[in-house]
């Protein structure tokens, strides 16, 4: 008689003896988990500023400032989770930066109410935008070289303002800088691929140890603070006033500002980025969350590519888990908009600034090399990089939508044969 076969458990070490260790498996993603949490954490320290000058100019209470943060917050974690799943890209979401810069002034003059239903016009106009594939039929026009070269313009000042830091006053702040520098180079020789990450630690570090950086009227947090957020509904109002003040200039930023230099830069990463499909899911997202305060959610373009790159994983088939994880962090900080928004805010913006500059160097080199890779496409890769560098606004638009204005006016004008 035939002993009985061992149950299939006692089998599985042999089953699974090509899988890599748990340990192994953390440790290969962790430099993606970490570009996402530098993308969330540069998110937090400078355009979320421009959120709360924007609550502070409406004198927005307390509830509807937090619900605002709260909304945007989870609007872009769960489109960055969703979406990166979805698509097995790293696709990094965030709010309309510019629109937010628009609203520090609009919203001065407008009611709050009626600034929620231009919120609502804006997110539809997107969402009819992405659905209709309009979008998509927009930037198949677009040549990739000048979708590098917007993406070099755009990157540029980052990668000069972590030397410019170290002109800065706040004591300590140039050797912050400088041994932030120092460090960066050795952890790039002998170990690139965590150099960032080893950089944001050091600079952390030094910034404890001997306070340099520190600025002195950076206000600490509250213990207060510390809840759980509480979304506060507010019922629209719509007008025609708010509609052409706010609603439109808020989709055309988005579009222009925020959709376009998103889409590039995925795409000068080498992601074929299903573009309807991304523009459609952040806008739905937006039309949601409207009610609660968020003024729009849409794809990001500088944090992003800081989750594009090598830096975030050498393999690119695997940096989706950067989209993952930043849209993880943003909704663990939204659900709580009140100390941990905060204390990122305490970090010294010098610091954030060279951990910034630092991680785009490699998107700057390669928007670069990709702008310059066709000799047919130089002038016009050249004129879209120096515009968009320029940081200028005309009628309103930025110096991104302008870049793209005049480069693909140039590459026309020069393919034109006479």
């Amino acid at each position: 008689m035939k002993s009985p076969q061992a149950p299939s458990t006692l089998t599985s070490p042999r089953l699974s003896a090509g899988a890599p260790p748990l340990w192994a498996t953390l440790l290969d993603i962790f430099p993606a988990v970490l570009a996402g949490l530098i993308a969330v954490l540069i998110s937090y320290a400078g355009p979320l500023l421009l959120v709360l000058q924007a609550a502070q100019s409406a004198q927005l209470s307390a509830a509807q400032t937090t619900s605002w943060i709260w909304a945007i917050s989870i609007g872009a974690g769960l489109c960055g989770v969703a979406l990166s799943l979805r698509t097995k890209m790293p696709v990094i979401c965030a709010w309309n930066t510019p629109g937010a810069a628009l609203l520090a002034v609009g919203l001065v003059t407008t009611p709050y109410e009626q600034a929620i239903g231009a919120y609502l016009t804006a997110s539809a106009l997107m969402l009819i935008v992405g659905v209709s594939g309009l979008f998509e039929r927009l930037m198949a026009i677009v040549p990739k070289s000048l979708c590098a070269a917007l993406l070099a313009g755009i990157l540029l000042r980052f990668g000069v303002d972590v030397f410019k830091a170290t002109q800065s006053t706040v004591q300590g702040a140039p050797l912050l800088v400088a041994a932030m520098f120092v460090g960066y180079l050795g952890f790039k020789r002998y170990s690139a691929r965590y150099a960032i990450p080893l950089t944001l630690l050091l600079g952390v570090a030094v910034w404890l140890g001997f306070g340099w950086g520190q600025d002195p009227r950076a206000v600490a947090p509250s213990a207060a603070t510390l809840a759980w957020a509480i979304p506060a509904w507010t019922s629209p109002v719509f007008t025609w006033g708010a509609t052409f003040s706010l609603a439109l200039p808020l989709a055309l930023l988005c579009l222009t500002g925020q959709q376009v230099p998103g889409v590039a830069v995925m795409r000068s990463a080498g992601y074929q980025a299903p573009t309807s499909q991304l523009v459609s899911g952040t806008a739905l997202a937006s039309l949601l969350l409207a009610p609660f305060g968020a003024h729009g959610v849409n794809l990001a373009a500088i944090t992003a590519a800081i989750c594009t790159g090598p830096e975030a994983h050498q393999q690119s088939d695997k940096r989706w888990v950067a989209g993952v994880a930043c849209g993880m962090f943003y909704l663990l900080i939204g659900s709580f908009a009140g100390l941990i928004t905060l204390t990122f805010a305490q970090l010294p913006q010098v610091l954030v600034t060279a951990v910034a500059g630092l991680a785009l160097l490699g998107a700057i080199q390669t928007g670069l090399i990709n702008a310059l890779a066709e000799p047919a496409e130089r002038e016009a890769a050249m004129v879209t990089f120096l515009v968009t560098a320029s940081n200028v606004t005309v009628l309103g638009l930025g110096s991104a939508c302008w870049g793209l204005v005049l480069g693909l006016a140039t590459f026309a004008a020069l393919r034109v044969k006479p």
